[in-house]
């Protein structure tokens, strides 16, 4: 009885105030004619050795955003308001994982990321727990996708195609014969290098040495001269760019004259930073899971200097995936009429998005159909495409 007459005060005392209680109704649910607010999450590294590539990847992000809100697109009968909520996971797995938590808690409707597979895998559990659709924009372990989540989708090609198309291009057009492997035990790390290995193994070259270190790592010297000894034609090292840029450096001041090859991670704009002089003419191969053709190149090439004018800074790797891969959710949301996860994430498994970066739609595993990747080298500190394969 106490709690009724508790009530009973309150309603009172609204009445007096002249005020009349009202329900607000939550944004998806907003009447017809009204502002519909859809909030699109973004996890990736903004702090760390890698912060440049996580804050790359979340400026995509926020153009992604900005450009959708310029369009006005309805999603049912009302105009949408896309909102971005970025987190910084560090590229630290149990980061990851409080990342995901808290952006489930905070009610997104789709979240692109995180960047790093190490990330990617434990986070997609909880957003597949949840229902929210997951797009990421640069995890290539191929676990990511088969682990049977119908939330969890890729933008770019995995593992087993970036490191097989490496591994064959350091046999058939490096003619490599003798093989040093080194990587960093991240998810990303052991996995392209371990498909690296089997590829260029099986295309008959000889692996002389396969090394270990961490992603935190800054001293390379004893198993680069382990490695010395074995005189390898290639050395690969999968990881990221802030740890292979200085390996690059000691491996030159140790006498190792190697073509130095590497994954995505690696493959950035910022490494003949990291790297000094050891970047070399050409000496050094590497692959982004990604790329466009020619008749597709102009509107990338335009995004980059939009992007460079906007931000003082040029694309690191995968602000552009970022940016497909929010449109991408956005697509689904427009189709289905629907800004929730329930309602549109079958609408994801039959998207054909053109984007930035070719056209994307995904197979039933969530990996993106006809994934490309793109060969690069480095050429007077500036990184040069080689081709585009698929």
């Amino acid at each position: 009885m106490q709690f009724k007459w508790i009530a009973v005060l309150a309603a009172l005392t609204l009445t007096a105030c002249g005020k009349k209680e009202e329900a607000v109704a939550p944004a998806a649910m907003a009447p017809d004619g009204e502002m519909l607010i859809v909030r699109i999450g973004h996890a990736g590294p903004t702090s760390g050795p890698i912060a440049h590539l996580g804050k790359d990847n979340e400026l995509g992000a926020r153009m992604a955003i900005e450009d959708l809100n310029a369009k006005r697109l309805k999603i049912g009968s009302r105009t949408a308001k896309f909102e971005l909520v970025p987190e910084d996971d560090a590229g630290d797995p149990k980061q990851g994982t409080a990342v995901a938590q808290k952006l489930i808690d905070e009610n997104v409707k789709g979240v692109v990321g995180h960047m790093n597979s190490g990330t990617t895998i434990p986070a997609s559990r909880l957003y597949s727990d949840a229902g929210i659709p997951q797009i990421s924009p640069s995890a290539t372990n191929p676990k990511y996708t088969r682990q049977g989540f119908k939330t969890a989708f890729r933008v770019v090609a995995d593992d087993m195609q970036l490191g097989s198309t490496l591994g064959k291009y350091a046999v058939e057009t490096l003619k490599a014969r003798n093989i040093a492997v080194i990587d960093d035990r991240t998810a990303y790390g052991q996995g392209v290098a371990e498909e690296f290995e089997k590829s260029a193994k099986s295309a008959g070259a000889t692996i002389v040495g396969h090394e270990f270190t961490t992603d935190k790592s800054t001293d390379f010297n004893a198993i680069l001269t382990k490695l010395k000894a074995a005189r390898p034609d290639v050395l690969f090292f999968g990881g990221m760019d802030a740890v292979g840029g200085p390996m690059l450096k000691q491996a030159r001041q140790l006498g190792i004259d190697a073509k130095f090859m590497g994954g995505d991670g690696m493959c950035s704009t910022e490494l003949p930073k990291l790297a000094g002089d050891a970047v070399g003419e050409g000496a050094v191969v590497c692959a982004v899971a990604g790329g466009v053709d020619d008749d597709a190149r102009q509107a990338l090439e335009e995004f980059k200097t939009r992007f460079k004018e906007k931000n003082g800074v040029d694309v690191q790797i995968y602000a552009p995936y970022v940016y497909d891969a929010i449109g991408v959710l956005a697509d689904a949301m427009v189709k289905a009429g629907s800004p929730e996860p329930s309602v549109y994430l079958p609408e994801l498994g039959k998207v054909k998005y053109k984007g930035l970066t070719g056209t994307i739609a995904f197979d039933e595993k969530g990996d993106i159909r006809n994934g490309a990747l793109t060969l690069f080298t480095y050429k007077g500190g500036i990184r040069s495409q080689i081709a585009v394969v698929r």
